[in-house]
């Protein structure tokens, strides 16, 4: 028996949602990403794990936010807690690994390729573990081809918005490329929930609770967490590192750019110039004379005519 299946229970309520969340943890998270990528500042294997764990726990919320809407007709659905928690240990443990890549290795296009590939598939790994942890009095098949499709859309998505975070800087670049991981992963989820056919077991319609799961709504609580923990983090950035989301490129020079002298003498980073290598001066030159280059040099900058002009 054919199992008749309702994605959009709230109608646009669900999809909408879920993808602000998955823009919200994909912004916070390539912002992250953005900001230590250039750097060698010793925080930066923590800034890349806030961002991988900030992606990480926006596509998991988005997930069993869309999964609210989701129902079957003839039969309760129900969730093993265990596979869904981990589907988002899953998800973060490999985003990271797909930011890490990009992280260290630069934006060659073979890092990019790498990371975006196996961000996708993380995204997608998430998404078919938690449906795994889907339970019903039925059984779980998918379309092979639209399968394919799926985490087709999420490697490239992914990619693409790696992409753009790591060749332009900005908050411009951050939230196209935020809206980018959004559509990674909400078209992943839809296109991956158009896969499934569901086969009920027989008296399947009999009235009872679904097998070994807990109801959806009993999941709020811990979906909750997600948007409360981007807020906290979102307010913490501002707060401390503006930078994070206005992206001064003056301010996310390299740490060596700045000579440690100057730094503690509070001298501005404008106003910091290479020093001139010294020069002995030639035996052939009177005592008390500058070189003649820089005579020549201080003759430019007063405006007086120079020698070699003639």
């Amino acid at each position: 028996m054919q199992g008749t299946i309702d994605g959009f229970s709230y109608g646009l309520v669900t999809p909408v949602a879920a993808f602000l969340m998955a823009c919200l943890g994909g912004a916070l998270g390539l912002r992250c990403t953005a900001r230590f990528l250039r750097t060698r500042h010793p925080w930066k294997p923590g800034g890349l794990a806030l961002g991988a764990a900030s992606i990480g726990s926006g596509v998991w919320t988005m997930h069993f936010i869309g999964m609210l809407g989701f129902s079957v007709t003839e039969v309760p659905v129900g969730y093993d807690r265990l596979t869904t928690f981990a589907s988002l240990a899953v998800a973060i443990v490999m985003i990271g690994i797909g930011i890490f890549i990009v992280g260290y290795r630069g934006t060659t296009p073979m890092a990019l390729v790498t990371g975006g590939t196996i961000t996708g598939l993380g995204i997608a790994t998430m998404h078919y573990l938690g449906m795994a942890g889907m339970r019903l009095h039925g059984r779980i098949e998918y379309d092979t081809v639209t399968v394919a499709l799926s985490v087709l859309i999420a490697v490239a998505a992914a990619t693409a918005a790696l992409w753009g975070i790591v060749s332009h800087r900005g908050f411009p670049a951050s939230l196209a490329a935020s809206v980018v991981m959004g559509v990674a992963a909400t078209g992943m989820h839809y296109t991956a929930m158009a896969a499934l056919h569901i086969h009920l077991d027989t008296g399947a319609g009999a009235p009872g609770g679904a097998p070994g799961g807990a109801p959806a709504t009993e999941l709020l609580v811990p979906m909750l967490v997600g948007p409360a923990v981007f807020l906290l983090l979102a307010g913490v950035v501002v707060l401390f590192d503006p930078l994070m989301v206005t992206g001064d490129p003056d301010r996310e020079r390299p740490v060596e750019a700045v000579t440690g002298p100057c730094r503690r003498a509070g001298v501005p980073a404008q106003r910091i110039r290479p020093r001139r290598p010294y020069r002995e001066p030639s035996p052939y030159e009177p005592p008390g004379r500058e070189p003649a280059e820089r005579t020549a040099a201080t003759s430019r900058r007063q405006g007086s005519p120079d020698l070699h002009d003639w």
